[in-house]
């Protein structure tokens, strides 16, 4: 199995899987993955590693930008397999355990099911295990402030609204933002192409979320790697502007 991997930058791959992306930071013979996809995505995961000549054992970390399936979909199997540290925001963490779960539910989807896109996109998640139970084991709160050490050197942003610790990924010395879902460019059930919040119905606190644009609105940069549709090009903070003007 191939996947759709895009080279945006210097060491930096988009990689698109079954409706959500997850990108991968190479430097020398080390990667940082971001975001895993939906558990079927996983041979998507491991043919992109080989696409751009990597591997899971060169993965230094699983960084995650929040605990929904479509993003941790094979975190815990590179944790137990392979020894990877899978790394979030502290709020985050016992989501990620599974202590609790903050995600749409069945009922909720269900009677949005009238909406254009929402029950194509319900049964793919469906087939995808995005109902599956897939806790990790041992998640790990990111351990400094600042850029992290690893590949690409990302620095955690906290964006919450759409899960408590959701946190996208900055990195400076290429203008890449690595947005997850604080900021996308397109969704199966959203009929607007270009930057956009996810429908309401995904969000835990849709106040926090659109609040969270203004926080992306400080940053610096010219790429937007998100975690659903395409990478966007142009000034970060256009685009999360543009995103609170068509939420508002």
């Amino acid at each position: 199995m191939r996947a759709d991997v895009r080279q945006v930058a210097d060491g930096t791959y988009l990689v698109h899987g079954s409706n959500t992306n997850w990108v991968i930071l190479a430097e020398g013979d080390a990667v940082t993955l971001v975001d895993t996809g939906y558990p079927g995505d996983r041979e998507r995961v491991l043919a992109s590693l080989a696409q751009v000549g990597s591997s899971p054992e060169a993965i230094a970390a699983v960084l995650i930008t929040h605990a929904h399936n479509d993003h941790l979909g094979s975190a815990e199997y590179l944790r137990a397999a392979y020894g990877t540290p899978v790394l979030l925001h502290e709020a985050e963490v016992p989501h990620a355990r599974r202590e609790f779960l903050h995600q749409v539910s069945i009922g909720t989807v269900l009677g949005n099911g009238w909406r254009p896109g929402v029950l194509p996109w319900a049964v793919h998640a469906l087939r995808s295990g995005g109902t599956a139970h897939v806790p990790v084991t041992a998640p790990q709160a990111f351990p400094t402030a600042g850029a992290l050490d690893l590949p690409g050197r990302p620095v955690p942003v906290h964006t919450p609204g759409h899960t408590d610790g959701h946190c996208a990924y900055h990195l400076p010395g290429t203008g890449v933002l690595i947005s997850g879902d604080a900021l996308v460019s397109a969704h199966p059930t959203s009929r607007v192409e270009g930057p956009q919040l996810l429908p309401d119905m995904f969000h835990r606190e849709r106040p926090r979320a659109l609040a969270s644009l203004d926080v992306l609105a400080e940053l610096e940069g010219e790429l937007v790697l998100p975690g659903h549709g395409p990478v966007h090009r142009g000034p970060v903070r256009d685009a999360a502007r543009r995103a609170r003007e068509r939420a508002l």
